[in-house]
């Protein structure tokens, strides 16, 4: 396991390193390769932010912590990864017919009152307009959503603006 650790007007020392490599280590006998963790550090209004991705083949874990100690923040951190595991865990096992070979057999179980069954409720169909990305933000506050799929009518693809919890936007692209 690979640990990348990035601070952002947060200064790191060897003792947090140290702890990061300790905690993640826990979480990397999960995978049967090599994997990426992608630690950010930072402080938000006094206190300590901590911002974890792990990308693993095709599925990405990400947990998001503000906290008042650094080190809490790691530990529910690795909680909130931990219960993602489980949880993608789970799903692949119903996929999967309760393979028992999958490599996540090591993540524990979660308890069954917790694990939710995933299905749709609802179907929309909209035509999609061709507008760009200002108009797509426009759309979205005035209907009041998260997020808004659009048409670029500058590349001609299917894209998405969604708010961010920093009260910004962003914009996914597509390709194909």
């Amino acid at each position: 396991m690979k640990i990348n650790i990035t601070g952002k007007n947060f200064t790191t020392y060897k003792r947090l390193e140290d702890t990061l490599e300790k905690k993640f280590e826990k979480l990397g006998k999960y995978f049967s390769d090599d994997i990426t963790v992608n630690v950010v550090l930072s402080q938000e209004r006094g206190k300590d932010k901590i911002e974890v991705t792990i990308n693993a083949k095709g599925t990405v874990f990400r947990a998001e912590e503000v906290a008042a100690d650094v080190y809490e923040g790691i530990d529910k951190a690795v909680d909130k990864l931990s219960s993602q595991m489980a949880k993608y865990k789970g799903k692949l096992q119903k996929r999967y017919n309760d393979n028992k070979s999958l490599r996540f057999e090591n993540i524990p179980e979660m308890p069954e009152e917790e694990v939710e069954e995933v299905k749709v409720v609802r179907t929309k169909k909209f035509d999609l307009q061709p507008m760009d990305v200002e108009d797509a933000i426009i759309r979205m506050e005035m209907l009041g959503h998260d997020f808004f799929v659009f048409l670029d009518m500058e590349t001609d693809s299917v894209n998405i603006v969604y708010s961010r919890k920093d009260g910004n936007y962003g914009l996914l692209e597509t390709r194909y």
